[in-house]
């Protein structure tokens, strides 16, 4: 089960990927995914089409997405696997998630704005699928094309990340909330690519201690944003926690993204996939 080519971390047009959702199937399947997941942020939208699309290209399928949460007054995001994509509580909570977005786009180019780049939030907006989903990467695509900066990694680095000119804060959804959504709705819930948030040692196991508590499953232990050795501490949190292990290459855009869908390590073999847990949710090709 280690073994499987499964990709469960990866984003579509619906949220603030280049790639409508049967393109991003094809090229799973191309790179040899056995087992995808299609995880946009805060949107479950795309999620009947990633289903089609998989199952066209013969490829097995678990519905997904991303949730933007706020803990220790840092975004960290969940994934939830396997859920029912129609469920009315997952559906309205991740309604109410995306509704801050557009407001914060709007500060964020008044931000912008005060440092000489203007006009950014309609600019952003040319790359964006769903208004409803702007997020920093638009921006990000919006002054890279504006010749602003080289590419969108020096965006980040330059602007929209936080003490920069163009950062501005967001209250996403409780810990609490974003785990029970999906795991009532059938689901289980995933710690995202957990080396990103530079927690302290601290801050870090009361994200694991709480995550668990609430009922979270798993945590993405081989993901496009680890090296090698934040691969190997996760697996031993995952081990320490008693939580499965999941895998996914976080594709955004195949000009972008540091990793190609498929492309990841295996899982170390003590863990405990969490694509096992979820057998019985798996839509078959």
């Amino acid at each position: 089960m280690n073994l499987l080519n499964a990709d469960l971390h990866c984003h579509s047009t619906v949220s603030d990927g280049t790639l409508e959702p049967e393109a991003l199937a094809a090229r799973a399947k191309a790179h040899g995914v056995e087992l995808w997941s299609l995880t946009d942020h805060d949107e479950v939208g795309g999620q009947h089409r990633a289903m089609a699309a998989a199952r066209q290209v013969g490829m097995d399928y678990l519905t997904g997405c991303e949730i933007s949460v706020t803990f220790a007054d840092v975004t960290v995001h969940i994934v939830g696997l396997g859920f029912d994509p129609d469920d009315a509580q997952l559906v309205s909570g991740l309604a109410a998630t995306r509704g801050g977005r557009a407001d914060r786009a709007k500060e964020m180019s008044e931000a912008l704005a005060k440092v000489g780049i203007r006009d950014a939030y309609e600019g952003a907006l040319r790359y964006v699928g769903n208004p409803d989903l702007i997020s920093r990467t638009h921006f990000a695509r919006f002054l890279v094309e504006s010749g602003v900066c080289a590419d969108t990694s020096e965006v980040f680095r330059r602007f929209l990340t936080e003490g920069k000119p163009g950062f501005v804060p967001h209250r996403w959804a409780k810990l609490g909330d974003a785990v029970g959504w999906i795991r009532q709705a059938g689901g289980a819930a995933v710690i995202a690519h957990p080396a990103r948030y530079r927690f302290t040692p601290t801050e870090e196991y009361a994200l694991f201690t709480e995550f668990k508590a609430h009922g979270g499953q798993a945590v993405e232990v081989i993901t496009g944003s680890h090296s090698a050795a934040e691969a190997v501490k996760y697996a031993d949190m995952a081990t320490e926690f008693g939580l499965f292990a999941s895998r996914g290459s976080d594709f955004h855009a195949p000009d972008e993204s540091h990793t190609e869908l498929g492309a990841l390590p295996d899982l170390p073999g003590q863990l405990t996939p969490v694509w096992q847990a979820l057998q019985h949710r798996v839509i078959r090709a």
